[in-house]
């Protein structure tokens, strides 16, 4: 039976389950909270990250890919005491985030270092401990594929061709950018079928993501809960018409929530987008997807199958 790595060590793909494919237990701003402790109270969202957690795996989700690398404050201790006693498969990524510049550290050095070390978090554990990366994860956003991101997704695809692991992306719908990595990684050989585009539920282009659908790639449906970019009944009605389509088994679904982001202050949070939630697919979306036409297969394939099938779909190349 194939396997994936967890939080947890390795576990069977046939255990993942419904599985919500892009999301984050925290987001911190990187080196903000080691710099200056005082700017949130650790013990207590770790408690609060635990009630979220508890409550998703109480609805029924079994698997949570949790793509916060370098960039976005990952510390793998600390997730694993928000876990603690909860019944949900985590898959842990590598890889960094970044819509422009590198860390000094990278742009000084070739390229092969940062694909050393994606490397070294997917065979060897992340940060000294026996925790194994499964997914990498890159961005490209409004400002395009520039050098440093241009060095990171072509770092990405040589850890993938070399591990296997399959690749998850945030990109910027608006401006295409799903295309741009398409691009970059075709020229590094990846088979674009292995490749998770997300954050294409934020755009109503259906010709846009039919042509990313065309070249192979699964398309992350993953902001749900985000309205001030798309409201959920316009995300609903795009994943309806690709569906009928014949695309449901190449779409995956998410909110790319958190239990705590240092981003914004809360209370703006609260108030600009009250449906950023983990319980949000369940409580609300699913039952809008069955009410716009879309049938039980076509969500198991969403949700279980094709998460799955990603997870299967490795060895290197």
């Amino acid at each position: 039976m194939p396997q994936v790595e967890t939080l947890r060590g390795p576990i069977d793909t046939a255990q993942l389950g419904f599985t919500l494919m892009h999301e984050h237990v925290f987001v911190l701003s990187q080196g903000v909270p080691e710099s200056f402790p005082s700017v949130w109270d650790e013990e207590a969202q770790i408690a609060s990250a635990r009630e979220k957690l508890r409550e998703l795996a109480d609805l029924g989700v079994q698997t949570f890919v949790d793509l916060t690398v370098l960039g976005l404050g990952r510390n793998i201790p600390r997730l694993q005491r928000a876990l603690e006693g909860i019944s949900l498969n985590v898959i842990i990524a590598t890889g960094l985030y970044t819509y422009n510049e590198l860390p000094q550290y990278f742009q000084n050095r070739d390229i092969d270092v940062m694909v050393d070390l994606f490397v070294r978090d997917i065979t060897g554990g992340i940060q000294g401990t026996k925790v194994k990366a499964a997914i990498l994860k890159c961005a490209t956003d409004e400002p395009g594929v520039t050098p440093g991101v241009e060095k990171v997704l072509r770092a990405v695809a040589r850890a993938h061709r070399r591990t296997g692991a399959p690749i998850s992306t945030h990109t910027h719908s608006g401006t295409r950018r799903g295309l741009d990595q398409q691009k970059v990684f075709a020229e590094e050989g990846v088979d674009l079928g292995r490749v998770i585009i997300g954050h294409s539920g934020d755009t109503e282009d259906i010709g846009y993501l039919e042509e990313m659908l065309k070249r192979g790639s699964y398309l992350g449906m993953d902001r749900f809960g985000i309205d001030i970019y798309l409201p959920t009944e316009k995300r609903v009605a795009v994943i309806a018409r690709l569906c009928e389509l014949g695309y449901a088994d190449r779409l995956v679904l998410s909110h790319d929530a958190s239990c705590y982001i240092d981003w914004y202050p809360a209370e703006l949070v609260r108030s600009t987008v009250p449906n950023w939630h983990f319980r949000h697919i369940s409580e609300d979306a699913l039952p809008a997807l069955r009410k716009a036409g879309v049938n039980e297969e076509q969500i198991r394939q969403m949700t279980v199958e094709s998460p799955r099938r990603i997870f299967e779909h490795s060895g290197p190349y």
